[in-house]
């Protein structure tokens, strides 16, 4: 009980680093296209900042995985059950399209970048 409530403390606080380290960057975004600051310090700025984010983003996925904050598998969401499924059947259907979505863009993101990438210096 204390480490749960120990955890969701941690996984707030390391959440509201992400959102401002993604918000700085947004915000050197709009200096830049208001001519606040050049495209090199822009690049500057975002270089130093990316990989504290993916850190920190990392160190949150980690908190979850082994606060075991599954919230989708404690309350058993991702079964189906067969007496509940024409009740269910319009939120599933969604809930599916929605996966193959997004694992249709994310595999053509890996694609593209995968054939772009190594010609982009030649």
């Amino acid at each position: 009980m204390v480490f749960d409530l120990i955890a969701w403390i941690l996984s707030f606080f390391i959440l509201l680093a992400v959102m401002a380290l993604v918000l700085y960057q947004i915000m050197c975004f709009l200096d830049l296209e208001i001519d606040y600051i050049n495209p090199y310090e822009l690049a500057t700025k975002i270089n130093n900042i990316t990989l504290p984010e993916f850190i920190t983003q990392g160190a949150l996925c980690f908190l979850h995985l082994v606060a075991r904050h599954w919230i989708m598998y404690i309350h058993r969401r991702h079964l189906v059950y067969a007496t509940e499924v024409f009740s269910e059947l319009s939120r599933e259907k969604k809930q599916r399209i929605f996966k193959l979505v997004y694992l249709a863009v994310l595999l053509f993101f890996s694609l593209f970048w995968t054939t772009v990438e190594p010609y982009k210096f030649v």
